[in-house]
């Protein structure tokens, strides 16, 4: 059983519709019920900033501060972590556009955000997901890559790198006359980074797809089975420099015609995660609402598992309206298996009799108009 990491406090201060929040919790999962629009999700997104990024909605850091607030946004949370307890502090300072939060561990400055991942892994399921398998290629490379980041920290600035990069490129092969050698030292890094996020994220549907084969599920929530297209889709056993080598001749000989189209045609950014009902033998996207539903459930499930398993320390979920479309043997079922998860679950609803099934495993919390009660 992995090692439980959880929160012990948490406090917002103008945080979405919280002008100020204080809730002291224990080791239990935590159950969130309350009327749409009473704060349940916002409260759920401040806890996702115990993460690297923008948060389970993906906000600019303007957008999560409280309307007619004075000042930035905070989230403080005292945790038991993967190093032992450790007080975290995020926010922002001012409402300004495209400013980055800040980060205090234990009251000291952090260099980046990345160092959260040190203490705790949160993951998250939301509704916003749901669309996930029939939506653009975009939204499942996004998904993967958060994923990959669970267990990979540095896979957040490869790819960062590798988008300034090409846009980079992309403003040279707009110019009449680029400069070749220029063009070509910019070519040269995309290739090293591309090629390290295609394998990181292959590595990571390896990883998955081993822990679904050797799992003996109850058949409650299918499993999926997890490829890749849209780049380098052949490149399986070839070695790293090969692959380097062959995209970087694959960005030379399409600069006339990245040029024509604006942008560049080839790379990790053109990627698709494909999905496919294990035992079904289908498409993701052509099963039913219920089945994808279903199937993301096991997915993000799976992964849960496969962080507790590599990492030592079992990940926090935050599960958003995840017994709105679940019959009560199957919300049970899900229970269950997010308490043998071994870690803290934070869970929301707009009927606490939908929990019923968690018992004395969870603590219930009514949350209306930013305040919170038990």
């Amino acid at each position: 059983m992995p090692h439980k990491v959880y929160l012990t406090r948490l406090k917002l201060s103008d945080f979405r519709n919280y002008a100020a929040l204080s809730l002291d919790l224990d080791q239990r999962h935590v159950v969130l019920t309350g009327e749409n629009g009473a704060g349940k999700t916002n409260l759920m997104e401040a806890i996702s900033f115990l993460s690297p990024g923008r948060g389970l909605r993906r906000a600019a850091y303007a957008e999560v501060v409280r309307v007619d607030a004075m000042d930035g946004f905070s989230v403080f949370a005292a945790v038991e972590g993967m190093e032992g307890p450790v007080e975290i502090g995020t926010g922002t300072a001012g409402a300004e556009e495209g400013q980055s939060r800040r980060l205090r561990l234990n009251g000291t400055p952090a260099r980046t955000v990345d160092e959260l991942t040190d203490h705790l892994r949160v993951l998250w399921l939301t509704p916003a997901m749901d669309g996930l398998f029939t939506g653009p290629s975009s939204d499942r490379r996004r998904f993967l890559d958060r994923l990959v980041l669970s267990l990979d920290p540095e896979h957040g600035r490869r790819a960062s790198e590798f988008d300034r990069a090409m846009r980079s490129r992309n403003r040279l092969l707009s110019e009449f006359r680029p400069d070749p050698a220029w063009l070509t030292a910019i070519e040269r890094e995309m290739a090293g980074l591309g090629v390290s996020m295609a394998l990181a994220r292959l590595e990571m549907l390896g990883l998955l797809t081993a822990l679904v084969e050797r799992s003996q599920g109850d058949g409650t929530f299918p499993s999926a089975s997890l490829s890749l297209a849209g780049f380098l889709d052949d490149f399986h056993g070839t070695p790293a420099y090969d692959l380097e080598e062959r995209y970087l001749q694959a960005l030379q000989d399409g600069r006339a015609r990245d040029a024509a189209a604006g942008r560049t045609l080839d790379g990790p950014h053109r990627s698709d995660l494909l999905i496919r009902h294990r035992e079904k033998d289908m498409e993701a996207e052509r099963c039913s609402t219920g089945e994808q539903k279903a199937l993301l459930v096991g997915l993000v499930l799976a992964h849960a598992r496969l962080v507790g398993d590599m990492t030592g320390h079992a990940p926090v979920l935050l599960l958003d309206e995840i017994a709105a479309h679940l019959d009560q043997g199957r919300r049970a079922a899900l229970f269950d298996r997010v308490d043998a998860l071994g870690g803290q679950a934070f869970m929301t609803g707009t009927d606490r009799a939908m929990f019923e099934a968690l018992g004395e495993r969870a603590c219930y919390l009514t949350v209306a108009n930013g305040r919170v009660s038990e």
